[in-house]
């Protein structure tokens, strides 16, 4: 599954307007967490981060995480400032009004899934 085919089945909005081939954009596993020391921590790389978080510190932490895509749900949407830095440093972020919960059970469905602690994402 490539996160083209994540960003249509979702119906998710592109906010950042990345130069990448998104079809060949294939993300290792799925992570949520709104406590960006947990993602720190627990996010694998090339992983798709879920959160409701907004502001301009998920694009550091995507970066230093090497993230395949950042999810924004709920509605919430980053202000100019947030989406220019994911331009600058080629982070993908998307956004949908359901809720975390919903968004993750989809991508569950959709075969995206989490990274045993033990194991790294495949």
């Amino acid at each position: 599954m490539n996160l083209q085919d994540i960003i249509t089945k979702l119906d998710l909005k592109t906010l950042s307007s990345v130069e990448k081939d998104l079809s060949s954009n294939k993300p290792a596993c799925g992570y949520s967490s709104d406590l960006l020391s947990c993602v720190m921590a627990g996010a694998p790389k090339k992983s798709i981060w879920i959160t409701l978080q907004a502001h301009g510190n998920i694009i550091a932490v995507a970066t230093l995480l090497d993230l395949s895509a950042v999810i924004i749900t709920e509605g919430a949407i980053p202000d100019e400032t947030t989406i220019e830095k994911a331009n600058e440093e080629g982070v993908v972020l998307l956004s949908t009004s359901l809720p975390t919960y919903a968004v993750v059970g989809q991508l569950w469905e959709m075969g995206l899934r989490t990274s045993d602690p033990d194991q790294p994402c495949s």
